[in-house]
Formats: structure tokens, sequence, C-alpha cells
């Protein structure tokens, strides 16, 4: 087994809370969860990624020109304002409400308005507790010359790549935009009033 499917197993058993023999995974991520929630700021540089496998797979490279940042986001689905006019309970409109985009790619907007000099690359899960959750979003400064000079990642400094985060041009928020058609994606990004009014 290779080490990068060994640290995506590791991973799995940290979201999972596994509790092994041999390593308590449990513990692990609970320790963790504790320092992420330390600093004051909810977006903070961090110097390389936590997860490498998932981070290489998203484009990450150590090179300079690369920017980790891990961010956190409030969960659930915001407060909705009780309407005070005359219905029963169920018609108010305050439960199973969710937004238009999703916690992580809100992080992903977060990130991008914090480093305006570079561009929202992608961005991946990195833990959760009873509040927050977090992610670390990969980041690419688009005027450093080690990434104009490199032909995997130069793509990104074109005129059409600005603003990718705002735009919803990565692959987390590209999945609740309603790009996909068919089985399995009737409610991706209905209209407001088919299925039953269950859009977003």
């Amino acid at each position: 087994m290779s080490f990068s499917q060994l640290v995506k197993e590791s991973f799995q058993a940290e979201f999972k809370g596994v509790k092994s023999p041999d390593y308590n995974y449990q513990r692990l991520y609970r320790e963790r969860m504790i320092e992420f929630r330390k600093p004051t700021e909810t977006i903070v540089r961090v110097e390389k990624p936590l997860n490498i496998p998932r981070a290489r797979e998203l484009g990450y490279k150590a090179k300079k020109g690369f920017v980790v940042a891990r961010v956190r986001v409030r969960k659930g689905s915001g407060a909705h304002k009780r309407v005070n006019k005359g219905r029963r309970p169920k018609r108010t409109g305050v439960t199973k409400l969710t937004r238009r985009i999703s916690i992580q790619g809100i992080a992903e907007k977060r990130t991008g308005k914090k480093f305006p000099n570079c561009e929202v690359l992608n961005s991946y899960f990195v833990g959760e507790d009873g509040k927050n959750k977090y992610f670390e979003v990969i980041l690419v400064d688009t005027s450093a010359p080690e990434i104009i000079a490199d032909r995997e990642i130069n793509w990104i400094t074109g005129k059409k790549q600005g603003r990718r985060a705002e735009r919803g041009k990565t692959s987390a928020q590209r999945k609740s935009r309603g790009l996909k058609r068919g089985e399995g994606h009737e409610k991706n990004f209905p209209s407001q009033r088919s299925h039953q009014r269950k859009a977003k």
C-alpha cells in the first residue's frame, strides 16, 4: 500500500472516530479540533497542507507561489427571520432552508477576499466540531515567476480565470451550480416551485 493511500485511510478513520487497538483516531481528531478553535482569526495561513495527498490531487505543489490557508465557517443554514403574519407553523418557511451556496463555497469566497493577489485553486475538508466546519483552501499567486513558468499550473494566470471563487469555478462550487443533469441530480439546483418547493 502506498503512502498516499495510508494517509487517506488514516484521515477517514479520524473523521469516523475509529478506536482501533493500535491507535486512538478519535482522540487525535478531538485534539486537532481543539487546536483549530484556538486562533481568533477565521482564516489562518498554514505552512503546508494537513492532508498532503488530497492537496496534491487538487493541484498543490510544494513550491513558491502556492499558499494554503485554513478557514473556519459556522455550521448550519444561517438565521432565518420568522414571519409574524397569520399562518400555520408548517407554512412559516423557517425550517429546512439552505443557502444557495455550500459551506465549502463560502470558505473559498472568504479566503479569496482575504488574499486578493491570489486565485483560489481548490479546497478540501479537514474537520468539524459542534459549531464550525474547517477547510483548507489552496491559493496560487498568479504573479509569481515560478507559477508563470510552470506549464501545469500557468493556466490559472489567464484573463478568464480571475475571481474563480466568486464566480463558482472551483470544483466544490461547480457541484452546487446545477450543471449536472439526469438521475440523482433532480434537486441539485431546481426552480423555486418544482419538486414540492424543496429548492435550496
